[in-house]
């Protein structure tokens, strides 16, 4: 299974990326129970234009982040794994399940609870670690391994980022979100009389952020929105779409993203923390990243096999396919967002243990996943 330079080069910028925040989420929890705590902490908490560094960071920079897992998306669709539907088909199904699976799993400790709006937190994927972890593994990965993982946390973020829009979207101001789709479509009338230059859509993009910003819908989804329309064209190296996610790579892999976890992995441990992680909310978390995604994952995409709908590329087997929806269990950046989603209105404290907890989950899932496929891929 041939992956285009561009594949490639998102793979290795993740690869990197997600070593780089491995090391700078243990400077984070390092100096937040180092002697500078309270300044640390407070840092970040710091207001500028009424809103804290920490939410320009989650509500601004992350824009970026996803409007580069949208490129990737749209490339994905017209020219990648995701063109044929037959290939995508194991992915898809596999992430499907990834969510699925893993919500349930969550519920079952939750439902009824304060906490039962968490059911999202499992369901995302991240994937600089998993990618990372991955990586670790060298040239004993197939190729057709790499874009399944990919594919499959792509599509996963793109869950994440429906469910943010649709589930934690508490008032709408109709106003402002129709501001953001009428310049979306203005954007679109250009894309289609095959106007290249970018400025005019990044100019676009700011003011669909503004507009989505104030709507009440969380802004980050403005990414997602201009990704699909920035001219694809024949995906070539001279095209918008191409130059614009091969620009991004780099600043998203070594900035955004070892940002965002610095800024959001600063948490304080006490000393009774195993007591706090004994709770309905976190053993929901650590069981549907640890034991949902992997289940879920694999079992959907063997379903999707028996059906008949997708296909098990030759040089895969099911172990490989268990192996990668371990990996899937590490949520990290997408589940600690959905967690300030999910938990700003309930205290510090379930913040903080929900946070705990995906790292736990993360590190778990990452090394079974890494040891798993060790075992299980030749040399």
């Amino acid at each position: 299974m041939a992956a285009s330079r561009l594949f490639r080069d998102f793979f290795e910028s993740e690869k990197a990326g997600g070593l780089l925040l491995l090391l700078v989420t243990v400077l984070s929890l390092a100096l937040a129970n180092s002697p500078i705590q309270a300044s640390y902490v407070g840092f970040w908490e710091t207001e500028i234009g009424h809103h804290s560094i920490t939410h320009w960071i989650n509500d601004g920079l992350m824009t970026i982040f996803f409007l580069l897992i949208g490129l990737e998306l749209e490339r994905e669709l017209y020219g990648g794994e995701l063109s044929n539907f037959k290939n995508a088909a194991l992915p898809i199904f596999g992430a499907l399940g990834g969510m699925l699976i893993p919500a349930g799993v969550f519920l079952v400790f939750n439902w009824g609870t304060q906490t039962q709006n968490g059911a999202g937190i499992p369901m995302a994927t991240d994937i600089a670690f998993a990618i990372g972890i991955l990586s670790l593994l060298g040239k004993r990965v197939p190729t057709s391994l790499k874009i399944f993982l990919t594919a499959l946390a792509v599509i996963d973020d793109l869950g994440a980022i429906l469910i943010i829009a649709i589930f934690y979207t508490k008032t709408i101001t109709f106003l402002y979100l129709g501001g953001a789709f009428a310049i979306m479509g203005i954007l679109f009338i250009l894309n289609r009389k095959k106007v290249h230059h970018l400025l005019p859509y990044l100019i676009g993009g700011s003011l669909m952020w503004y507009c989505m910003l104030n709507s009440g819908v969380h802004a980050t989804i403005t990414g997602v929105l201009l990704a699909f329309v920035i001219p694809y064209g024949n995906g070539g190296k001279t095209t918008s779409s191409y130059r614009l996610q091969h620009f991004l790579h780099k600043p998203v892999a070594f900035f955004i993203l070892p940002l965002f976890a610095i800024a959001n992995t600063g948490i304080a441990i006490d000393s009774n923390w195993q007591e706090g992680l004994a709770h309905a909310n976190p053993i929901g978390i650590m069981a549907g990243l640890i034991v949902g995604k992997p289940i879920g994952i694999t079992l959907f995409a063997f379903l999707s096999v028996k059906l008949g709908i997708g296909s098990l590329p030759k040089e895969l087997q099911w172990k490989q396919i268990l192996g990668a929806g371990m990996l899937g269990g590490i949520g990290f950046t997408m589940s600690i967002f959905i967690t300030l989603l999910a938990f700003k209105n309930d205290g510090e404290a379930v913040i903080t243990y929900s946070k705990m907890a995906i790292l736990v989950a993360s590190f778990v899932s990452g090394t079974l996943g890494f040891l798993w496929l060790k075992m299980s891929l030749k040399k």
